[in-house]
């Protein structure tokens, strides 16, 4: 079908060159331009599409306009022949550039003076009463602010270039601006909107004064002071898709940004501009393989991993060159029969036996280790085709980023069977333990036990229970496996089970204050009734082997603080419950500060010693990203996202 609308397109956009281009605008006119405005530029309803398709091929169009976007744009059912007089008018609504090509306004030039004398000449990217962007003919952005009738460029001095922050995976910051006196004092500074957009886990990165966001299949390049959008990235998302309904993030290197696609595709654009340089398939989605989490870069590699664990993947890490896209190496995380660990797989699951590699590692440069936490094996809810433990599910692994050679694992929960992904941060930190410096990993599990390892050798220091109630083991032993208790499994009857299927925590940032030595982290007091079944695998569907549910009324969100030296709680604040999701994360500060996404929709901030609230913002929308901060112009911002809203805090001037 869509070769005879290609031909047709084709054939009408030759035609209007010359001719009426009367059908496709008609169909415009009538389906298109109530929201998009008549001369496509956009309305209350819906946005300008306006010199906004070049990105888009004839297939993507067609996807798009049969099948509509979700939360926005709806679904038209259109014959083939109107769909092409449709997609050459639309086609029209492209500003031409010599020799055919198609290119995207803005395409005003200017040269501007700035307070030093010098001058800037290129192509205005946006403009405002108080800020201007221009993008010089280099290609690069410059981010200025107008003084009297000149401009200076902006300064930003501390930067948040990685999903964590840093590579340590330690959301804490030394910028000193806010502190407990004054943070009662904290505003917004600005928002920005991302379109048909609600949850987002996204935690926005900010380099050189330009903020990345993004949604699925979509990368927003932003001014950090101001908001004000500088482009846009996107790609229609793939209807059927079974793991990529949501994105953490991006990678930023030298002048890339790199994403994660719904398809399970890696995307480099120029991150000045948005134009894609390379798109490397890392697997095929018609295989039920997805991705969501920020890649990472390290060295000259970006290393990316996938989703699926849901829908009996065989679960993966990859790196990939930078400048090429090329793959250099991967890692399974289910092994192959006669590798290491296939011996803990018996049975035909291992065909698909899950183990994502969904949220974003850590990487220490001294010891040049890449950490990555694993996810749960497939069929999560009944292990009898999956004998064994199951490596290397629900796992964190330390490897060479270089070649992705192992140097060592540990297995939280071996032989899962509650759906107890790993992929809960590992913060890297040096600090005493027990009364000796150590580098340590610190790992928060789903599980409900809180672990500290030696990262340079994997050595297990401390296993602690976090939450009140776990009835699936009893402790850790001291051959660092869980001590099971009877009768946990799941049945066909139903086994009530502690912590439920969302875990004791789960992805939502940690972060830790090296003056407290206190981990502080969200979790959870719930519980699931789990039910086994039997399941066949089939492309397109989830594989589950069961079924779970929540114990109803019972359902606690507790911020925790941790002495990583004895995993005692050193206090605990208990969340309010309200009609929104408390899944937003942590983000500390050398002042003594934490921020946090609150159950009852408030942006919080609470003393770091004691757990006191010292600050609310009313959100009011589902938790579902961690904080972050930024220096922008000599004034510290704290961001995050609630809901579909970016929001930049910071002090008054």
């Amino acid at each position: 079908m869509y070769t005879k609308v290609f031909l047709l397109a084709a054939m009408a956009a030759i035609a209007v060159q010359g001719q009426d281009r009367g059908p496709g605008q008609r169909s415009f006119e009538t389906r298109c331009a109530i929201c998009h405005g008549g001369d496509a530029r956009g309305t209350d309803r819906a946005p300008a599409i306006f010199n906004k398709l070049a990105a888009h091929d004839n297939q993507s169009l067609a996807t798009v306009i049969r099948k509509g976007l979700p939360g926005g744009m709806p679904a038209f059912q259109i014959s083939d022949e109107e769909l092409a007089a449709l997609t050459a008018y639309l086609r029209t609504l492209e500003a031409p550039a010599p020799g055919g090509r198609r290119f995207q306004p803005p395409v005003i030039r200017e040269t501007l003076t700035l307070t030093d004398g010098k001058t800037l000449t290129g192509t205005q990217a946006g403009n405002g009463f108080d800020d201007h962007q221009i993008r010089t003919d280099d290609g690069k952005i410059h981010l200025l602010r107008r003084v009297g009738d000149k401009y200076r460029e902006v300064t930003s001095t501390v930067d948040w270039p990685t999903f964590h922050g840093d590579a340590s995976g330690n959301r804490y910051t030394k910028m000193d601006q806010i502190t407990k006196d004054n943070v009662k004092n904290l505003g917004p500074r600005w928002i920005y909107t991302i379109r048909n957009a609600q949850g987002l886990q996204d935690t926005p990165q900010v380099v050189d004064g330009i903020m990345y966001v993004t949604n699925v299949n979509t990368c927003i390049a932003l001014d950090a002071g101001s908001g004000r959008q500088l482009w846009q990235w996107t790609r229609p998302r793939q209807a059927g898709v079974m793991g990529g309904s949501s994105n953490r993030g991006v990678a930023v290197a030298g002048d890339r940004v790199f994403i994660a696609l719904d398809i399970a595709h890696l995307v480099a654009l120029n991150r000045f501009t948005g134009e894609v340089e390379w798109d490397t398939e890392m697997a095929d989605w018609h295989q039920n393989y997805g991705a969501t989490g920020a890649p990472l870069a390290v060295g000259n590699l970006v290393i990316s991993g996938v989703t699926g664990g849901e829908a009996g993947t065989r679960g993966f890490l990859a790196a990939y060159d930078q400048s090429t896209g090329k793959e250099v190496w991967r890692f399974w995380t289910v092994p192959k029969a006669g590798d290491p660990g296939s011996e803990t797989w018996t049975g035909k699951d291992s065909e698909h036996g899950g183990g994502p590699t969904w949220i974003t590692g850590t990487y220490d440069p001294e010891l040049d280790t890449l950490y990555w936490p694993t996810g749960n094996p497939a069929k999560e809810y009944n292990g009898d085709d999956r004998g064994g433990d199951n490596l290397y599910t629900d796992c964190i692994l330390a490897l060479d980023p270089k070649t992705g050679k192992l140097k060592w694992y540990y297995q939280f929960t071996p032989h899962d069977l509650y759906d107890w992904d790993a992929t809960e941060i590992p913060v890297l930190v040096d600090a005493n333990f027990q009364g000796q410096p150590r580098k340590l990993l610190l790992h928060a599990d789903r599980n409900g036990f809180f672990y500290v390892f030696d990262r340079t050798n994997g050595k297990l220091l401390l296993a602690k229970q976090f939450i009140k109630e776990l009835t699936w083991a009893s402790g850790i032993g001291a051959d660092g496996r869980p001590i099971l208790k009877a009768n946990q499994a799941p049945t066909p009857e139903g086994t009530r089970v502690c912590p439920s299927q969302d875990g004791a925590t789960n992805f939502y940032s940690p972060s830790f204050i090296p003056a407290t030595g206190l981990f502080y982290f969200q979790t959870f007091e719930k519980c699931s009734i789990y039910t086994k079944r039997t399941d066949q695998w089939t492309p397109g569907r989830n594989y589950l082997g069961g079924v779970q549910r929540s114990v109803p009324g019972y359902s606690e969100h507790i911020l925790r603080a941790m002495d990583i030296n004895t995993g005692t709680v050193k206090w605990e604040l208990q969340e309010t419950p309200g009609t929104t999701n408390g899944w937003g994360g942590t983000l500390s500060t050398v002042t003594g500060l934490v921020f946090f996404g609150e159950e009852s929709g408030e942006f919080a901030v609470a003393d770091a010693t004691n757990g006191k609230v010292l600050w609310t913002f009313y959100g009011n929308q589902n938790w579902k990203a961690s904080p972050m901060a930024y220096m922008f112009d000599g004034k510290e911002h704290i961001a995050v996202i609630n809901g579909g809203n970016v929001i930049s805090f910071a002090l008054p001037d």
